[in-house]
């Protein structure tokens, strides 16, 4: 997960560069007035969230995988809990000599 964040960021930042390269020698238009900072980040956002859409894919799906495979293993981990839990609760129950009336 880690390693896909990272990648997104230097894809991000590659981007930012072009996108600044491009708004001062003209290609884009320059923002108004003091947005300019902002306009260039908003554009480099745009033009990186496909980019790293179609680069990213097999990192993006490695990434959902592993948070998958961390799911499952807390889930197994909750009903072993709960199971635990159970027995204990059977097992004092039992112990206790007290019935329950039908």
């Amino acid at each position: 997960m880690l390693r896909y964040t990272l990648m997104r960021l230097g894809i991000f930042a590659g981007c930012l560069l072009v996108v600044w390269g491009a708004v001062y020698s003209g290609i884009f238009p320059r923002g108004f007035g003091d947005s300019n900072v902002l306009w260039v980040l908003l554009l480099a956002l745009v033009v990186s969230a496909p980019v790293s859409w179609v680069v990213l894919r097999k990192e993006r799906e490695r990434a959902s995988v592993q948070i998958v495979h961390k799911v499952d293993r807390m889930k197994a981990n909750l009903d072993a809990n709960r199971s635990q839990e159970d027995l204990a609760d059977d097992a004092s129950r039992t112990q206790g000599g007290a019935t329950a009336p039908n």
